[in-house]
C-alpha cells in the first residue's frame, strides 16, 4: 500500500537532517486524524456527528492501520454507544506517532539514531533515509494548493488535516501562512467531492479543531 495520510504528515513533521519532531503537539494531532481519515476512506470506519463506528473489520493490508483499526474495534466494542472522534484522538495519538514513525522506519524512509540530550538524557531521532517520497508529497501538495491542481480524496483529506492543525509552515516553509490559508480551506469545504468523502473530512476536520483547541485553552490556562 501507499504511504498513508498518518505517514505522510508525520514525514512532513520531521526534520530532514536532524530527525526532531516538528510542531510536535499539533502533528501529533493530525497524524492520529490522518489514520482515523484514512480508515474512513478505506470504509473500515465511518464518522458520523463527530462518533466513530467499525463498519468493516476487514484487513486493509497495511500493518498500521490495521493495528489501530483492532484497538479501535475493542475500544468502542466497550461502549454502550459510539465513541467520540475526540475521544480516541486524545487517547492514541501519542501511540499513533510512536507506531507511525515506526512504519515508516521499516519502509525504510528514515533512519532512527539514539542520541543523549545534555550528555544524559536518552532520545530518539529520525532523520531522512529516503527523500524521494517526501519530495513527492510537496510537489503533490504545491501542486494542488499553489498551483489550483484539483485534488484527489486523500491529498484533499490531507490538506484538510494541516489546516485544521494548523500546520501550514510544515507543508510550506517558505510560503507565509495567510497566502496558502484560502486555498486550503477552500479544498477542505469540497465542493468537488462525493457527499460521503466530503462527509468525512469536515467530520475529521471538526474533530482536529475541537481537540487542538482544547489543547491550546489547557496549556495557556
Amino acid at each position: 500500500m501507499s504511504v498513508t495520510l498518518g505517514e505522510e504528515i508525520m514525514l512532513l513533521s520531521l526534520d530532514d537532517e536532524s530527525g526532531a519532531a516538528k510542531d510536535r503537539q499539533a502533528a501529533g494531532w493530525a497524524v492520529a486524524g490522518g489514520i482515523l481519515l484514512e480508515l474512513v476512506l478505506a470504509g473500515r470506519l465511518s464518522v458520523d456527528g463527530g462518533r466513530l463506528s467499525v463498519t468493516d473489520r476487514t484487513p486493509t493490508g497495511a500493518a498500521l492501520l490495521d493495528e489501530r483499526l483492532g484497538l479501535i474495534d475493542a475500544w468502542a466494542a466497550k461502549k454502550s454507544k459510539p465513541p467520540k472522534v475526540t475521544d480516541w484522538l486524545t487517547r492514541d495519538h501519542g501511540k499513533a506517532v510512536e507506531a507511525t514513525t515506526e512504519s515508516l522506519r521499516a519502509r525504510g524512509l528514515v533512519s532512527e539514531e539514539q542520541r543523549r540530550v545534555l550528555g544524559v538524557f536518552p532520545v530518539r531521532r529520525y532523520p531522512e533515509a529516503d527523500g524521494a517520497t517526501e519530495a513527492e508529497l510537496r510537489e503533490r501538495l504545491a501542486s494542488v494548493v499553489l498551483h489550483g491542481t484539483d485534488p484527489d480524496d486523500r491529498t484533499a483529506g490531507l490538506v484538510a488535516l494541516i489546516h485544521a492543525a494548523k500546520l501550514h509552515r510544515l507543508a510550506f516553509p517558505e510560503v507565509p501562512a495567510r497566502e496558502v490559508k484560502p486555498r486550503m480551506e477552500k479544498i477542505a469545504e469540497g465542493q468537488w467531492a462525493g457527499d460521503d468523502v466530503r462527509t468525512a473530512i469536515r467530520n475529521m476536520q471538526a474533530a482536529m479543531v475541537a481537540v487542538t483547541v482544547a489543547t491550546t485553552a489547557v496549556v495557556t490556562a
